[in-house]
């Protein structure tokens, strides 16, 4: 690196300031790019193209000038997270404004370019040299549920490792990922002169998302979405990194710290309204603590449906299967709403603050085997804790995506780990913890667990390079 973490931060500064002072962004009286809208096109061969200009201006700039460039990003996110997340929720309408607004906060943790590190190796035959070298373009498809923090992350990742980025966003959160492209090029391009760093479809469709999966000028995917698109992406005749579909199970036996367990589930499944990917969507708990465990649940914020409440919400959230053995066909209209919501949509007056409905069920019901994302979670009564791994087991599906348990038998814990062989795994502590949120390791929106890379980072797209020197360059 060129300058410091400080130096750099300074001049991102200065120039977001006088970008702000100008005006603001994506305003009528803004000059349009030259290339595009400030790298919104409507054209997958004029966003590909540009996006490929983009990436050879970046390996021939500076790493100071990359640097900046991560830096812009996470800046933007973070000083107008306010302004940006409420956008997100008006145009997406799913979710919490508060938790849209944090989402792009944590963008300033999403790693860099520290990860850009040579590895070397001396001996009496000379050095070798391993370098992280960029695919190029890269073909980003980013979902509705968190739209314009996956695109972010994603840049930061990508653009880190040497890439850009043609993103096909979901026409749902296109809007807002839209405006974050202009914001985040404009002033890129007004710190360093690069341009195009990623470039976005502004009318984005099936269509278009297949135009990316095929296209000669882009040699790597990288998809966040459901199991449609995931399955689309693996398809593809190119290398894919897919963050797929996952039932996040949750085991709880009877050594658990129950307030502790209730306290995280609540904080992981009512997180944005339960539309994480990571987030508790099923628990099983031992029966003997089972009562315990529900009453826990109402202290820390959350509210028991009874029997007929839990089927009446049930008979509103999922029809059944169109042919028979397959999925209930869920309700789209209530993914992301608020709990108070999905309580008066069954005539339930809920206290104000409630941030989950809870409530007991069978394996039958479709709640436990399907990845709805709202915020109500099935609670199922097993005999033991094996008897939980087994129903956890069964209801991840083979995703291989998150599951948790809350234990203190060490035993359990590795038994439940070694079984589910998921891509995180947290023990004792809410889903996020898994991303840094209240645990420890990094950030990423994009899990890639069919796969295989997990949580994504920006050596996740690099091709490993090695240069070997015979004889030569050994100094000791």
């Amino acid at each position: 690196m060129q300058a410091t973490e400080d130096a750099i931060r300074s001049v991102v500064h200065e120039v977001l300031s006088q970008l702000n002072n100008r005006g603001g962004y994506g305003s009528a009286s803004s000059t349009a790019h030259q290339n595009g809208d400030w790298g919104v096109f409507n054209c997958v061969d004029q966003a590909v193209a540009a996006a490929t200009e983009g990436q050879k201006q970046l390996l021939n700039a500076s790493l100071e000038d990359r640097a900046k460039a991560l830096e812009i990003v996470r800046q933007i996110c973070d000083t107008q997270a306010d302004e940006l997340g409420r956008l997100e929720l008006e145009e997406t309408k799913i979710g919490r404004l508060d938790h849209k607004i944090e989402k792009l906060h944590l963008i300033k943790d999403i790693p860099g370019m520290e990860f850009m590190k040579t590895e070397s190796v001396s001996g009496d035959n000379g050095v070798s040299l391993t370098e992280f070298a960029p695919f190029g373009v890269i073909g980003a498809i980013t979902p509705v549920t968190h739209s314009l923090p996956t695109l972010a992350c994603n840049f930061i990742n990508m653009v880190a490792s040497g890439n850009t980025l043609v993103v096909n966003p979901h026409p749902g959160g296109a809007k807002v990922a839209c405006e974050g492209v202009r914001r985040f090029n404009k002033a890129i391009y007004q710190a360093t002169g690069l341009q195009n760093l990623v470039t976005i479809l502004e009318n984005p469709t099936l269509e278009t998302a297949d135009e990316i999966f095929n296209h000669r000028g882009i040699p790597l995917l990288c998809v966040t979405g459901g199991p449609g698109v995931a399955r689309a992406a693996l398809g593809a005749k190119k290398r894919a990194i897919v963050a797929g579909p996952g039932n996040p199970p949750v085991v709880v036996d009877e050594t658990a710290d129950l307030d502790n367990a209730a306290k995280s589930i609540i904080i992981g499944a009512a997180y944005d309204n339960n539309l994480l990917c990571i987030g508790e969507k099923e628990v099983f708990a031992v029966d003997s603590i089972f009562n315990e465990l529900m009453s826990a649940m109402g202290r820390h914020g959350g509210y028991q449906l009874n029997s007929q409440q839990v089927a009446q919400l049930t008979a509103l959230a999922f029809s059944p299967p169109k042919e028979p053995g397959g999925h209930a066909v869920l309700n789209r209209d209530l993914i992301g709403k608020d709990a108070s919501v999905l309580a008066g949509m069954i005539g339930v007056s809920v206290p104000a603050g409630t941030e989950l409905l809870y409530g007991e069920t069978d394996t039958n019901n479709p709640f436990v085997p399907e990845e709805q994302m709202m915020p109500f979670v099935p609670f199922v009564r097993c005999r033991n804790a094996d008897h939980g791994i087994e129903l956890a087991k069964e209801f991840e599906h083979g995703f291989r995506h998150t599951s948790m348990i809350h234990s203190r038998n060490i035993e359990v814990i590795t038994k439940m780990g070694r079984i589910m062989d998921t891509t995180l795994f947290v023990q004792n502590g809410p889903c996020g913890a898994a991303l840094g949120n209240g645990g420890e390791g990094y950030a990423s929106f994009s899990i890639a667990t069919p796969t295989g890379e997990g949580v994504t980072n920006p050596l996740t797209f690099t091709r490993f390079r090695r240069s070997t020197t015979v004889g030569h360059l050994r100094i000791i």
